[in-house]
């Protein structure tokens, strides 16, 4: 087990890579807060961790409303009496549009979900890992957030602000025994994904042949990654970002 006795907490947990994330939690040993704004998402994620034996409590928040975040960690120290390692997982999109053509309103929400959000939840993570005496922080961002994608750009400044946010975090609390890193999934077979995948026909074989290995990823081999940055393991890594694609950024495209 990666995480025995620890107490963990994902945002975006009702579905997908937070789902995943959740469930690998709690098999390798963590009680699980299941954080969503959908409540019977996350009551969903929680009835599937109890029937692996597992120990978890759901919670809903809107991770772009403060209150709410300051709410969700008292709720998970209420329930667990601490917190040892995050996910910050929660995001949205913001469409998919020209830079020219995008609505003021769908730049805001992306970057208010995607990006507030995860300062928000740090911004009350880490006290609670301070009073602690440590704790281990994962920000899921984006390869868009690093080399961009054409008709997201209310997403992909939000997620390469993640993975600056997530380097600042990390400079300002090594001393403190917090870590803070950040994972760029590549394309990842959550049902968001496989929505896209219905509407658009052949985007499915295109999206896999970015990747070097010509596959799309399964939210459980992002959620591993997840777990073993949040473990003592990797006691001697902080401030990295961890490109979990399937090789998207050495794909050479030539055969």
């Amino acid at each position: 087990m990666l995480l025995p006795n620890k107490v963990g907490l994902i945002t975006g947990a009702g579905s997908g890579i937070g789902r995943a994330t959740a469930l690998t939690f709690a098999k390798d040993g963590a009680r699980v807060a299941v954080v969503d704004y959908s409540i019977e998402s996350a009551e969903e994620t929680v009835a599937m961790i109890r029937a692996q034996g597992g120990e978890a409590v759901a919670i809903h928040a809107n991770v772009a409303k403060e209150d709410q975040v300051q709410a969700m960690v008292e709720q998970c120290v209420a329930a667990f009496g601490r917190l040892d390692c995050v996910s910050n997982n929660a995001a949205l999109g913001g469409g998919f549009a020209p830079l020219v053509d995008v609505e003021e309103k769908n730049w805001q929400l992306a970057h208010d979900v995607s990006l507030k959000g995860v300062w928000l939840c740090m911004k009350y993570q880490i006290p609670q890992m301070l009073k602690q005496g440590g704790g281990a922080i994962v920000n899921i961002a984006s390869l868009s957030g690093v080399r961009g994608e054409t008709m997201q750009a209310p997403y992909s400044s939000a997620k390469g602000g993640v993975i600056a946010l997530t380097r600042t975090a990390a400079a300002e609390y090594a001393q403190k025994n917090i870590r803070v890193n950040a994972i760029n999934p590549g394309g990842i077979r959550t049902p968001a994904m496989l929505n896209y995948f219905d509407k658009v026909p052949g985007a499915e074989e295109n999206t896999a042949t970015v990747h070097a290995m010509r596959r799309l990823g399964e939210p459980e081999e992002v959620a591993d990654a997840v777990a073993y940055l949040c473990s003592d393991r990797a006691s001697f890594i902080t401030g990295t970002t961890l490109d979990v694609d399937g090789g998207v950024m050495v794909n050479p495209h030539t055969f």
